[in-house]
């Protein structure tokens, strides 16, 4: 397990708790009382470290290395019953961008998101998360594919942006987005979005219209990352700290906004540290409001997805 900056008391403890039990192996010493007063420091420690994160912090931890990303969640939630569908029938297939069916319990889904990798070579094979036209495009295809076949789609978004490359930017990375945003308002499935690590800028955006957004508690949503806000505003990235707190990028900030319709919430310090609950949560949330969703006429859908957005901000005529 990687520690970040913050967590280094924590990761102390584990280190002291170990060593006990390495006396423990070692010898007959009995450590039981030692041990107890650790792991109850531990359980203190971890809760005055993860109960008091500051915007900052929490960026840091949804771009934690031992993370669960999109596969991850997919894999987990639908099981051998998975099945990736490839290419935008036009220039590729971005590895960026993955998408398939998959079931959760009797119904089929669409999932859509954004896929990182796990060490140098496989985030190079998925372009850190950053996903071309061609990505934003196999996903407006894989959506139309739902709504012929009355699919529910789930969008897992965990992107540091869209690839700003001159290639991306030839082949039409801002038409891309933009279409895809103008098609998510008028596509009659339901459609749900969970922010579950990174959202930013177009690149989160280009996935992220639906009927219902939600964010797990350690994760960011927001129009610019804190480090490119820090540079343009200051002209250097030693503000980035700064920049994440007016940014009021975090998950309680989004709901205080009224820009998310719910937080869902994470084992305490992250769902790296348990997985399978993180895995559990996004499952059930997903079900929950798919239901609800559905309860509505498609007219009545559409009609509430657009008021959604089109109520965001203040506007004078």
């Amino acid at each position: 397990m990687e520690f970040l900056e913050f967590e280094v008391p924590i990761k102390e403890i584990l280190d002291q708790i170990d060593k006990c039990k390495s006396i423990e192996n070692e010898s007959d010493v009995d450590i039981t009382k030692t041990y107890n007063l650790l792991q109850k420091k531990l359980a203190d420690t971890k809760k005055d470290v993860y109960g008091n994160l500051s915007a900052w912090q929490k960026v840091q931890l949804s771009r934690h290395p031992n993370r669960p990303y999109t596969l991850d969640y997919i894999n987990n939630i639908c099981g051998e019953s998975f099945l990736e569908l490839h290419g935008d029938r036009n220039v590729g297939d971005d590895k960026a961008m993955i998408g398939g069916l998959g079931k959760i319990d009797d119904q089929s889904y669409m999932f859509i998101g954004t896929q990182k990798g796990y060490n140098t070579k496989t985030r190079q094979y998925r372009n850190f998360g950053m996903s071309n036209p061609e990505g934003y495009r196999k996903a407006l295809r894989l959506m139309k594919q739902a709504e012929k076949f009355n699919i529910p789609i789930v969008t897992l978004i965990d992107t540091p942006g869209a690839f700003p490359g001159l290639e991306a930017e030839e082949r039409g990375q801002g038409e891309a987005i933009a279409r895809n945003i103008y098609e998510m308002m008028n596509i009659k499935v339901p459609i749900i979005c969970i922010v579950i690590g990174e959202g930013a800028s177009g690149g989160a955006l280009g996935i992220g219209v639906g009927d219902k957004i939600l964010m797990l508690e350690n994760t960011w949503y927001s129009v610019i990352s804190p480090e490119s806000c820090s540079s343009i505003l200051w002209r250097s990235w030693d503000y980035k700290e700064e920049a994440a707190e007016a940014l009021k990028l975090t998950a309680k900030d989004m709901l205080k906004n009224k820009l998310i319709d719910k937080i869902i919430n994470e084992p305490l310090g992250g769902a790296h540290y348990n997985p399978s609950e993180a895995y559990n949560s996004v499952k059930e949330n997903i079900i929950y409001f798919t239901k609800k969703i559905r309860s509505l006429s498609k007219d009545n859908m559409i009609k509430s997805r657009r008021k959604k957005f089109t109520k965001i901000g203040n506007f004078k005529v």
